[in-house]
């Protein structure tokens, strides 16, 4: 597989970010409701910038709330709403402290069945269903962890349409995945339709 990319940001740095550090990415796809995808993704960036040395599961969960609220909230805020996704990526970095050792890359690494992708990912505080689908198809389209049976448990964002995140691989790409989003919405229809 080519080395992967995820041009999302409109920041090169930020977008190497997400495809050289797994908790970067994890993050990113925490923060990927209700704004745009070029802000979910630069939030990883940001955090590191301001973080420095403790951009880490296990020193991000063991920050005090409010500090790292605050972090969240500095401006550029990381999120629309920072309060509410400072908990969720606290919460999401706890869970990973305490099922993975802190490293987001061994809940994905190694692994060789769909299902067990999808029950790990599934169990990620913030993820829902759609956004386990959407990962496991990004961990797959972009960064080539394919574990037997990954496009059922991704269906639909496993097909070539493009409408997700996982479908990014150029500027291109993003204005397609945007141009059918909207085409969706026109129809009354979701990304999974």
């Amino acid at each position: 597989m080519p080395t992967p990319t995820i041009p999302i940001t409109g920041d090169p740095d930020a977008d190497q970010l997400l495809v050289a550090d797994p908790l970067a990415l994890t993050i990113g796809m925490l923060l990927d409701q209700q704004v745009s995808m070029e802000l979910a993704f630069s939030g990883p960036a940001k955090l590191k910038d301001r973080l420095g040395e403790r951009f880490s599961a296990e020193a991000i969960a063991a920050m005090d709330p409010d500090e790292f609220e605050a972090v969240c909230r500095e401006k550029p805020a990381i999120h629309r709403f920072p309060a509410a996704m400072a908990g969720r990526i606290q919460e999401l970095c706890r869970h990973l402290v305490e099922n993975y050792d802190g490293d987001a890359a061994t809940v994905w690494s190694g692994v060789r069945s769909g299902a067990t992708l999808h029950e790990r990912v599934s169990e990620f505080p913030g993820f829902g269903p759609e956004k386990t689908k959407i990962f496991i198809a990004l961990l797959a389209k972009r960064m080539g962890t394919r574990p037997a049976g990954w496009e059922d448990v991704a269906a639909p964002f496993s097909d070539a349409v493009p409408r997700s995140i996982a479908d990014v691989d150029s500027p291109e790409s993003l204005q397609k995945v945007r141009e059918w989003k909207k085409a969706q919405k026109a129809k009354g229809k979701s990304k999974q339709d």
